[in-house]
């Protein structure tokens, strides 16, 4: 009767829910592991899953007056983690038959992240062959039972829901030692849990995603400050949102895509809010990309529609982008202030009151941006992700990364650019992160002191950029950042090394390709590896396909939440094609090579596209520009091939470097052991190389340049 007397009354406060299957816990061997939110999570678990589990709990808190008392009425086992008999007595438990339940983080979540996972309940798993049944706890942590007092705003009364998974098992690691075996299985259930975060996370819309942030944190949290110096909350986040997107309702229609010829601001923001509510697709448009590379995007995308500003065409000295551009239907932020009238304020008004009137009928899988790849080896394409993928994307980061609404992001990276886009813009709107928008990672001395100067704790970046900020920052401009993130090219070992000797910072190199939104792997403080790109990000499978001639590794095949909807290609405007690999629907092959080491650590050894196959041999032009950074690490290098009658191709060096021969190449080689193949003959000095305008280099002109 106390039982259902405490099931009712906290089903009338929390409104508990329960999601999944209940017919997964009739193992004889079942083993209940849960991220650990509140002081609430065990009760939940006991009143709400449709056994009777016995708990494990830490002596202290056993020993604890209070939930002494409240033990007396539960079925648990005391024990101490630190003495080496407790992994037996919990064996011991799951052996018996009874439905074990168990926190494998420890403690109660301080961070609002998954917090340390010990390998105790892995180990305990694997050795006994039990169910493994995961539960995830959503809500608990914004109730007063938590421990996020000041971090996060807390409610009397939070929505809980708890959400059964499907049952796996932990097979006992293949590794000689037992502190090995012990290690690898705790990796094994750090990995369960956070697929598991990834797996229960919300399937929304990314306005309806802004909406509930906006609920969680409140409407007058500051998130967004840009060069005006003027923060924005999401109140006013949304009016101009709303504001806009009535401006730009009788230009457009519904599902169609509409180009942002924008910068980093919060306008922009605004624009692609705005949009999205009322179910039309911005399209990111690439300034740097000139008016070819805009028109042939605008045409892949079947862009129509153009929403720019006068005054950032004028100060990037853009304004000639209209006239040679006719056919696009030109919108300027500064024209549309004056357009609204009384009608259109009678009708935002009572959509300022109550945002969500606002929207039109869309789902999560619906079409939600076009993006658009760089450019850096053809035409670009447009990248179609829809409202989910964005959104697992940032759950994917958020789920590794304890992002709090005490950081604040310095984003300078264009909003155009996938990991502009997602980690500097969606992840800090939907985090409640507060977020400084710059129109320029170019601004090499502003970056760093704007850094210093808005207290910003996150930073992400190119190697190139990264290491321009190192040359002219002072040690305390980069004081307060807790992230360095590295993405988009690999990691400058000199950049690295600056970073930690005169910063004291270590970067987290990153992997990301647009079609993935654009996060695949990353590296994380809790798991992190030098030379490695990091670990793949929760809820994505892989595949290694061999390539001929390359003896280790192979293209890396993809599939998760976060993977795009298709391609929309110049050749086949307007027409989408989904991705697939092989005929599998769904799989996207990135077509860079990789490795992939025991723990799940990725290395980038060269993209299939920039080998060079020479007298039947693999030769990646990463390789060669290693060699010459390693010869001249102050310069800049980049590598290409040509034809060649003899050999079928041959590489071209582009180089910086005004005295780099090939004699220096060749003794570079013998001492790291490069094979001689990889030594260009063909060395061409430059005085920059060329750069598209996400930092990375411009492999068309110099393979232009190459031919010629």
């Amino acid at each position: 009767m106390l039982v259902k007397l405490l099931r009712a009354l906290l089903w009338g406060l929390f409104r508990v829910e329960v999601h999944g299957r209940r017919d997964v816990f009739g193992d004889p061997r079942t083993l209940i592991v849960a991220n650990h939110e509140s002081f609430l999570d065990g009760v939940l678990l006991g009143l709400f899953l449709p056994v009777r589990p016995t708990f494990v709990v830490h002596t202290q808190i056993a020993q604890n007056p209070l939930f002494a008392r409240l033990l007396r009425h539960v079925d648990h086992l005391a024990v101490d983690a630190t003495s080496p008999l407790a992994i037996k007595a919990i064996v011991r438990l799951v052996e018996s038959g009874k439905p074990v339940v168990i926190f494998p983080e420890g403690r109660i979540t301080v961070t609002g992240s998954l917090m340390k996972v010990y390998d105790g309940a892995a180990f305990v798993a694997a050795h006994t062959g039990a169910t493994v049944v995961p539960v995830r706890i959503a809500g608990a942590g914004r109730s007063y039972f938590s421990r996020l007092a000041g971090l996060y705003p807390r409610r009397l009364l939070p929505k809980i829901t708890l959400h059964v998974l499907e049952p796996r098992r932990l097979p006992m690691p293949d590794y000689p030692s037992a502190r090995e075996r012990r290690r690898v299985a705790g990796e094994h259930m750090r990995a369960l849990l956070l697929d598991m975060l990834v797996a229960t996370r919300p399937r929304t819309t990314l306005f309806d995603a802004f909406l509930d942030a906006r609920a969680i944190f409140g409407r007058n949290a500051r998130v967004v400050e840009d060069v005006r110096l003027v923060e924005e909350s999401y109140a006013s986040l949304t009016k101009m949102a709303l504001g806009l997107a009535r401006l730009l309702e009788g230009a457009t229609a519904p599902g169609e895509r509409v180009g942002l010829l924008l910068p980093n601001a919060a306008p922009t923001l605004a624009a692609l809010l705005g949009l999205s509510a009322r179910a039309r697709v911005p399209a990111m448009l690439n300034y740097t990309a000139g008016a070819d590379g805009l028109r042939a995007a605008c045409t892949a995308a079947q862009v129509r529609v153009v929403v720019s500003s006068r005054t950032f065409l004028e100060k990037g000295h853009l304004d000639h982008l209209p006239a040679a551009l006719p056919e696009l239907d030109w919108r300027f932020l500064e024209d549309l202030r004056a357009q609204m009238t009384g009608a259109d304020k009678r009708w935002l008004l009572p959509r300022l009151l109550f945002p969500r009137l606002a929207r039109l009928p869309q789902g999560p899988d619906d079409p939600a941006v076009v993006l658009f790849t760089s450019g850096s080896e053809g035409k670009p394409k447009g990248v179609v992700h829809s409202h989910d993928s964005l959104l697992a994307n940032v759950t994917q980061v958020r789920a590794v990364a304890d992002f709090s609404p005490l950081d604040k992001f310095m984003v300078a990276l264009p909003l155009f650019h996938s990991f502009g886009l997602t980690c500097g813009a969606l992840l800090p709107l939907v985090a409640g992160c507060k977020v400084f928008l710059y129109p320029s990672p170019l601004h090499y001395r502003i970056v760093p002191e704007l850094t210093y100067d808005r207290n910003c704790t996150v930073l992400f970046g190119t190697s190139t950029f990264l290491g321009n900020y190192a040359k002219f920052a002072h040690p305390y401009d980069f004081g307060r950042l807790r992230y360095v993130v590295a993405g988009a090219e690999k990691l400058d070992e000199g950049v690295r090394r600056t970073y930690i000797e005169r910063f004291g910072i270590r970067i987290l190199e990153g992997y990301g390709v647009t079609e993935c939104a654009p996060v695949v792997a990353v590296n994380v403080p809790m798991a992190a590896r030098s030379g490695s790109v990091g670990q793949l990000v929760p809820g994505m499978r892989h595949r290694l396909v061999p390539v001929p001639g390359v003896e280790h590794g192979g293209v890396l095949v993809v599939h998760g939440p976060n993977v795009m909807r298709g391609y929309l290609r110049f050749e086949n405007p307007g027409v989408l094609e989904p991705p697939h690999w092989e005929g599998e629907p769904g799989w996207y092959s990135t077509g860079d090579v990789v490795e992939i080491d025991a723990d799940g650590f990725v290395y980038i050894r060269g993209r299939l596209k920039r080998f060079a196959k020479l007298a039947g041999e693999m030769i990646s032009l990463e390789v060669v520009e290693r060699l010459a950074a390693g010869v001249a690490p102050a310069a800049m290098h980049a590598a290409v091939t040509r034809p060649d009658p003899g050999k079928g191709e041959a590489i071209v060096l582009f180089t910086t470097a005004a005295d780099l021969d090939r004699d220096a190449l060749l003794a570079q080689a013998r001492a790291q052991g490069t094979p001689e193949l990889a030594v260009p003959r063909d060395i061409r000095h430059l005085d920059a190389i060329p750069l598209l305008g996400t930092g990375k280099t411009d492999y068309v002109r110099l393979n232009e340049r190459a031919a010629g």
